[in-house]
């Protein structure tokens, strides 16, 4: 009599269709006996109970080998007491929560006063750039040094007569600036920010603004267009910053404050009236004339026109005027919003 190997140490015999049966692929009898007719010698079911029981390591490695893989570890897995599964389930459940709370504790959490100190230490070791810094950087590439040139001998350089200055408006070489700058001058000589030159010819005037276009013949590959904005929002007390060449110099920054709104101002000679102007304190020149006045944003808001002096030196007192950005690009043909 063969022994057939048992695969759970239960006294009981799996009942049908439960996960021990279903698990369990008995060994298919002998193809050789019963082709010769031979009687079927295999014990019954009823004789397992009384089959001594194998060794442990003798069954799992029955197991294992048996045909169908994991269905066979199933099976051998089903024949174990029944609270095996809830019990590693709780222990995965206390593992995962002593994870949790060792992460909790090792990390504090961060309060607004480490959140101050941090910037604190940035400010300090980092100084951040001042908004006049910022305007500056914006609008430099768009900053043109307007030279007007007269020839006095002929076999001569030209001589310079005055010298202002001009913001790009339009990446084809359009430049705002002041009519006083260029009046009359045979030859206008302009500088880009990379400090490329070229020749300009006057294409619209604007006399009541003391306004100028110029179209420079020829200009860098990269050149930038400054960037506009409308003064409808324009408050007293808004930043400003001016930028030139005063006597020469530049390009200069001088930052100050919006100080007055739809200002009028009269010329030394009494032969024009400029209506509706900015009125700003950021310290302007003679040279400053046809520069941009920006926003701290770096968007220009105006055209630097004038000066206030009760003096004839012609320098700076506090109070300057600029002509709105609207009025001056209309007088180029082109409304910017």
């Amino acid at each position: 009599m063969r022994r057939v190997p048992l695969y759970s140490s239960s006294d009981r015999s799996p009942a049908p269709g439960s996960s021990a049966a279903a698990g369990v692929r008995r060994r298919p009898p002998d193809a050789s006996a019963t082709s010769r007719g031979a009687p079927d010698t295999r014990p019954q079911a009823s004789s397992a109970r009384h089959a001594a029981p194998q060794p442990q390591a003798t069954r799992g490695a029955q197991t294992a080998a048996a045909p169908g893989g994991w269905r066979a570890r199933i099976g051998a897995f089903a024949g174990r007491p029944r609270y095996t599964v809830p019990l590693a389930a709780a222990l995965l459940v206390a593992v995962l929560a002593s994870i949790t709370m060792s992460e909790r504790s090792g990390s504090r959490a961060l309060t607004q006063d480490d959140i101050d100190a941090a910037v604190l230490h940035t400010l300090q070791t980092r100084p951040l750039p001042s908004p006049a810094a910022k305007a500056y950087e914006v609008v430099r590439p768009s900053i043109v040094r307007v030279r007007a040139l007269e020839a006095v001998k002929d076999g001569h350089p030209d001589v310079e007569r005055n010298v202002g200055t001009g913001v790009v408006i339009v990446d084809t070489g359009i430049i705002l600036t002041n009519l006083h700058v260029v009046a009359g001058a045979p030859r206008i000589r302009v500088e880009f920010a990379d400090g490329h030159e070229a020749d300009a010819t006057v294409t619209g005037l604007e006399p009541s603004q003391d306004l100028a276009v110029l179209q420079a013949r020829s200009i860098p590959d990269d050149l930038t267009a400054a960037t506009m904005r409308s003064t409808s929002d324009l408050a007293v007390g808004d930043r400003v910053v001016a930028v030139g060449f005063p006597f020469g110099i530049g390009p200069t920054a001088t930052a100050g404050i919006v100080s007055g709104l739809r200002r009028e101002f009269r010329s030394p000679e009494g032969q024009r009236v400029l209506t509706n102007l900015i009125q700003f304190d950021a310290a302007a020149n003679p040279g400053n004339s046809g520069g941009p006045l920006v926003t701290a944003d770096g968007e220009v808001v105006g055209i630097v026109t004038a000066i206030m002096n009760p003096t004839e030196h012609r320098v700076f007192v506090g109070i300057a005027f600029a002509v709105p950005i609207e009025t001056a690009a209309s007088s180029a043909g082109m409304s910017p919003f």
